[in-house]
This record gives structure tokens, sequence and C-alpha cells, in this order.
């Protein structure tokens, strides 16, 4: 069998690493001495991010400069100005992608210069607030260019476009109609607003990358350099992958665990879609569903706390709530959300009358266990930090890749007669393995620092005055309608991150929308807690990763699993539409986000009928249950779906004083559903394990 799979997936894995290098460790291949130049300043600024969370003090402005820094370094030397190899001669460095040219170096001196300036002259522009001299502003206007060229080469042109017209806007604001006019600003206090204050560049979403995202990305890295990523997918094989559809079902754990701690949907793809995607084809999926269900499951990773692809922490700082809370809020609808896909991946085995792998050829689960427990290690001690004597994120981090780098030295030294090594040679290995986690998790950093400092643009400009006027704005656009209003903010968040990162696409529509859809909700007497309006427009944000023509995870899927990569986005968008459903339910129903919620038995009630909601709304959209449903069979399950989302709507109208009990009546309804197919069922065996 291995050999059946290895011939499958080696041309599609080999594509799929090389979106996954370009993502993370940017076009640029280099050999010689200038080889060591990238990773060496990648290793200093791990290194640098691990003392501030021990022993090194410095004020958070001079932080947010240093991280910046280096990820301006990292970026002109990683990444060449144009992706195109450039033919004209004078201009070849433009696409050089062999070697480091000299205009790059100097590029990267410079942007170092611009992101240090608010360090190196901290208390002049201290004094000089609101009255920036001709070098603040030169290095100011500087900043911002070479800020969003920095983002252009690393995710592309839409955030850089996106901050250039809010730029424009702030400047051109007077002569808009009526309808978009806004006062304007000058350029002094532009550049004094965005480039030289905590309020633009400098601001929160750059204070969250430095002080908290890196520490956790850096977890993921070295966790996945000792090998947990592989050990996450054989325990899901060795647990599921007997029982019908199992290597679908083992995908969705898999991912589910690497996404604990990971915050890239195409990693999640490349790390657990190389083994699980032929697994799923040789069981009978078809390669399009194969590769979209691992779409959809890797995209689903960033909705897991505790890490929620960085946003978890923005989150908390925009909505002043403790991050636990945000980890609480989130947690019932992430959960919800895989297991619908669990449910999902159930259904279509049913529809193909599959059955699962042979247990010779699935991993054993003791073994399996025996071999790699030391990985579930760091992420209890990171779970036990946050929640039991609950300790700042980045304090748990910083232990947790404590624990987790004594694990890494030792593990070879540990296995040594297996591998035929001395007990020198294994240190070594360990040692290495993370000195390279460190430089893999600052390089992947790169991206995060980036697109949080140039959304800061976007952020700064509406500070100067902009956020009622985009208010008015979508009031008027939505007619004032709650719904229509949800629907404008879905849509924005999924054009915009088809183009834009998911902390980028957080970061721009949590500042233009978020605040509106709070105080829109309350002039027509509907209470929107704010935590519930960020978490709609970072739901619908994620899912513009698996949506066509733009999903990267998608083609990397899809290169995998050698399928057209339209046709596999179309589909994981399909199996999503379950996700897309949860944000508008918890909108309407905040007992979803546990708001005001404190007793545990109630949370898991919630919990079990939002799956049961969850489960009859994927059965409703498969058009299959136990078996294939009929036209009112599915009008039934949209109405379980509805009571158990809305048990708030359902007990008004009919006038159940207590909300909670409508959740029984959805229930008895769903059961009623089962016994209708059961009668009908063909073979009981439909009924397999999930």
């Amino acid at each position: 069998m291995a050999e059946e799979i290895k011939d499958v997936r080696d041309e599609g894995l080999e594509a799929a690493r090389r979106m996954k290098e370009e993502e993370e460790l940017g076009l640029r291949r280099v050999t010689g001495w200038s080889a060591y130049v990238v990773p060496t300043i990648a290793l200093c600024w791990s290194l640098f991010q691990l003392s501030l969370s021990s022993w090194l003090l410095l004020d958070s402005t001079i932080i947010r400069s240093i991280h910046l820094a280096f990820a301006l370094a990292i970026v002109f030397l990683s990444y060449p100005t144009l992706k195109r190899d450039v033919k004209i001669p004078g201009l070849r460095w433009l696409g050089e992608k062999h070697k480091i040219p000299l205009a790059d170096y100097l590029i990267a001196i410079l942007g170092v210069g611009a992101a240090l300036y608010i360090f190196l002259d901290y208390e002049g522009i201290a004094n000089r607030v609101g009255r920036p001299n001709l070098r603040d502003m030169v290095i100011g206007v500087f900043l911002v260019i070479i800020l969003l060229d920095a983002a252009r080469r690393v995710i592309g042109p839409a955030l850089p476009v996106i901050a250039g017209l809010f730029t424009a806007y702030a400047f051109f604001g007077p002569y808009m109609p009526d309808f978009l006019a806004f006062k304007g600003v000058s350029l002094s206090r532009y550049v004094g607003q965005i480039s030289l204050t905590t309020e633009g560049i400098f601001g929160i979403p750059l204070d969250v990358s430095a002080r908290i995202v890196f520490l956790f990305v850096l977890f993921g890295s070295m966790l996945e350099r000792a090998g947990a990523g592989r050990f996450f997918i054989d325990m899901a094989m060795s647990l599921l992958g007997r029982y019908k559809g199992g290597p679908a079902k083992a995908a969705v754990l898999s991912s589910g665990m690497t996404g604990l701690v990971s915050g890239s949907s195409i990693a999640n793809v490349v790390t657990t879609g190389t083994f699980t995607i032929p697994m799923m084809k040789k069981v009978g999926y078809p390669d399009y569903k194969a590769g979209a269900i691992e779409v959809a499951v890797s995209t689903n990773g960033q909705l897991m706390p505790p890490v929620m692809g960085a946003a978890a922490f923005i989150i908390a700082e925009y909505v002043n709530i403790p991050y636990l809370e945000v980890c609480k809020s989130a947690a019932i609808p992430a959960f919800a959300s895989y297991m619908a896909l669990f449910w999902l991946t159930h259904l279509e085995a049913g529809k193909l009358g599959m059955k699962g792998l042979p247990k010779a050829d699935l991993p054993a689960f003791w073994h399996t266990l025996k071999n790699g427990w030391h990985y579930l290690f760091p992420i209890f001690v990171l779970l036990y930090e946050l929640i039991i004597p609950r300790h700042s994120p980045d304090l748990a981090a910083f232990r947790s890749i404590g624990v987790l780098s004594v694990i890494m030295l030792l593990q070879h030294v540990v296995r040594r007669k297996t591998k035929g090594l001395t007990v020198g040679e294994g240190l070594k290995l360990g040692f290495f393995d993370i000195i390279n986690g460190m430089i893999g998790g600052a390089r992947n950093m790169v991206s995060v620092a980036v697109a949080t400092a140039s959304a800061g643009i976007v952020v700064g400009v509406v500070t100067m005055g902009l956020g009622g006027l985009i208010t008015s704005i979508i009031d008027t656009l939505s007619m004032g309608n709650l719904f229509l209003m949800l629907l404008i903010t879905a849509a924005a968040s999924m054009i915009l991150g088809m183009g834009l990162p998911t902390t980028a696409n957080y970061i721009v529509m949590a500042s233009l929308t978020a605040p509106a859809l709070v105080t829109i909700a309350e002039w027509q007497g509907f209470e929107v807690p704010l935590i519930a309006a960020h978490l709609f427009v970072f739901y619908f944000g994620i899912l513009a990763d698996d949506t066509p023509p733009v999903g990267l995870a998608a083609y990397a899927a899809a290169a995998i699993a050698k399928s057209d990569p339209i046709k596999t986005g179309l589909q994981g968008f399909a199996y999503d539409i379950r996700t897309a459903v949860l944000p508008f339910m918890f909108i309407f129903n905040t007992d979803m986000l546990l708001v005001g919620i404190d007793s545990f038995p109630l949370a898991i009630y919630i919990f079990a009928m939002t799956c049961v909601g969850m489960f009859a709304f994927g059965s409703a959209t498969q058009g299959y249950f136990i078996t294939r449903t009929r036209w009112y069979e599915i009008i039934l399950l949209l109405g379980v779906a509805l009571i158990m989302f809305r048990p708030g709507f359902f007990a008004h109208y009919v006038g159940i004083d207590n909300h909670y009990l409508s959740y029984l009546v959805g229930l008895g309804l769903w059961a009623a559903i089962f016994g209708l197919q059961k009668l009908r069922a063909p073979k009981p065996e439909n009924l397999a394990t999930a």
C-alpha cells in the first residue's frame, strides 16, 4: 500500500510543497555564503523574541519597531522585486532568484533604518508629537512606501492597494460626493499618525504580533520540526482509519490537532494532506472530493483556539476582554464546525458505499502513542499554563517552547540505538532541529508581521475620523436592515480575504465593520456583543481560503490530489457552507458564544444541541442522512437546524417559557426523521460508526 500511495502523491506533493515554500520562505533560493544571511537574521529574530519573554525589558514601541525591522530585512532579502524573470539588461536584478542583488541589500538596510527610526529618535519624536520636522516627514513617507512594497512582495498587491486607496481617501475626502465626503487630513498629520505614533503602523496589531503571535508561530514551527505532524496523522489514522470513510475522518482529526498551533491553511494542507488525500482516494473518494475535504478541515484549523491563526490575540486587544474569554467564545462554533465535518465525511462515505481501510494497512495505536506521546506534553503544558494558573499567552508559549526544546534535544538520544547514533550525534541532531525550528518559525512570521503593520495603515486612517462615516455608509447600503448588513459584511470579508491573509483581512474588516455592526444593531433595538461582531468578520475572512478563483489552500490540495483546483475549491466551499451559517447564527443566538454563561453542564448541552443542528443542516445540504433524503425531509432537517440555532425564536413563536426546552423539540424532530429514514434504509450497515 505504501508504494501505491507514494506513486500517487509524489508529483502533486512536490507542487504543494513549492506553494508552501513560496508562502513561507519566499521565492529566492541562494547558494554560497549569502545562503546563511537570512537564516542568521531569522535565528537572531527568534532569540530576540524569546529574550523578551524571559529577561529583556523594553518599551512596547521599541519592541514593535525592532520586530518590524527584522521582518523587513527578511522580506527584501528573500523575495525579489518581481516574481517573473526580467530580461532587460541592467534591470535583471528585479527578478533575481538565485542570489541577493546589491540593490536589495541596500533596500533592506534602508527599510530596517526606517522601521527603527521611531526607536532611534524615541525622545525627539515624543517631544514633537503633532509637529513632525522635515526628517520625520521624509522617513515617515519612506516607511509607508517601503512597507507597502514589502507587503506586495510577500502577500500580493491586494493589501497595498487597499492601504493606498484609504490613504488617497484621507487626502481627497473633501473633494468626494456628499455621500462619501470626508474632511481630509494634511500630510504632516497623516505621517504623524501613521508612521510616528502607535495609532498606525506601530499599532495594536503589530504589538500583538511582536508580543504574542511570534511565540505561538515559533512553537508550531518547532513542534512540526520535532516530528509532531506525522505523529498526529498516524494517531488519527490508527483511531479512525478502519471506519467507513476513515481516512477523511482522520484528516479532520489530524488537521484539527495541527490547527491548534498552526496559523496557515496551506501548511495544514501540505502537512496532513500529504498522507490523507491519497488514502481518501484509495477508499473511494473522488480526487476533487478528497482534496476538498482536506481544504475544508485545514481552513477550519484557523478557527481552533488557542491560536486561531493569530487572530485570537488581536481580538482580545480590540474587544478589550481577557484572551481566555475569546477562546471561550470561539470554542463551541469551532468544535461544532469540526464535528459537522466528521458528519459530512460520513455522509459522503455513505453515499459512495465506502468501507474503511484494512487494519493491517493502519498504524498501531499503542505503538504510535508509545513512540510519540512526548509530542503531546508541550501542548498540555501550553493549555495548563493558559487555563489553570492563567499566565499570559506569551509566558505560556515561552514555557511550552522551553519544554519542547528539551524534548527535541533529547529525543534522538533516547532513540539512538534504533537509529545507530552515539549520544553526541543524537544531541547534535536535536540541537540542529531546535535551530532549524527557530529559523523556520521566524520565516513563517514574516507575512504576519508585514500584514499586521500594513493593515495598521488602514486602521490609522479610520481612526482619523472615518469611523462614523463608515457606519453611515453601511447603514445606507443596508437600508437599515440588519440581515442585509450582515450579508454585505460577509461578502466584503470574503472578497477581501481572496487577496489578504486571514489576519490582515480580519484587522481591516474589524476596523471598518465590527463597530458599525454593533452600532446599527443598537439603532434597531437589537444587541450584538462586540465579540460576536469580531468573530463574524473573522469567520468569513477564513472562508476565502477555499473560495475560487483565488483560494490557495484549494490549489495546494488539488496539486496533491491531482484534481481540478477550481472544482476542488467549489466542493470545499460547499463543505464549508455549514461554517458560513454559524456566524449568522451566533449573531442572533449568543448562547453559542457562551456570552453570560458560566455553567459547564449548560455549555456542554448547548454544544451538543448545536452539533445536532449542524448535523441536520449538513444532511439537508448533502441530500443524505441514513439514506438519500426526500424533499419533505430536507425541509424538516432545515427546521431542526433552525430550532437548534435559534431556540429563542422558536420558543417565542410557540410560547415556550424556557428557550432551552426548544432544543428538546428539535431533538425529537431529528429522531423522527431518523425513524422515517430507518424504515426505508436499504441496509442497516449504513449506520456504521461515524
